[in-house]
């Protein structure tokens, strides 16, 4: 992708549960569910995405649907910084590393 991703944190009146709202797609119209403890096969966006968040404390579960993710935390986790991460899981080119060029 390579393409800047924005999220909108947005919280849910059920405790535990958070939901993430990015700006592209990552699935069309699939369900993608995840668990902690299973292993994440694959490398698709949504793959990489459940990777990533399930690497992180307190996390048990992870849910993608189109251009919405959810999260389950247990009691007391935090998602501080979530946001941050999806966002930057997908930018290839960052401030200060240099790109691979093939030759």
């Amino acid at each position: 992708m390579g393409q800047a991703i924005t999220v909108t944190e947005k919280p849910t009146t059920k405790p535990g549960v958070t939901r993430f709202e990015l700006n592209r797609s990552l699935t069309g119209m699939g369900h993608e569910r995840y668990t902690a403890g299973a292993p994440v096969s694959g490398d698709r966006p949504p793959d990489a995405v459940a990777r990533l968040l399930l690497e992180r404390p307190g996390v048990e579960s992870v849910h993608v649907y189109s251009n919405e993710i959810t999260v389950v935390t247990a009691p007391g986790a935090s998602t501080d910084g979530m946001a941050e991460a999806i966002e930057g899981l997908f930018i290839h080119y960052k401030p200060g590393v240099q790109p691979s060029i093939i030759v």
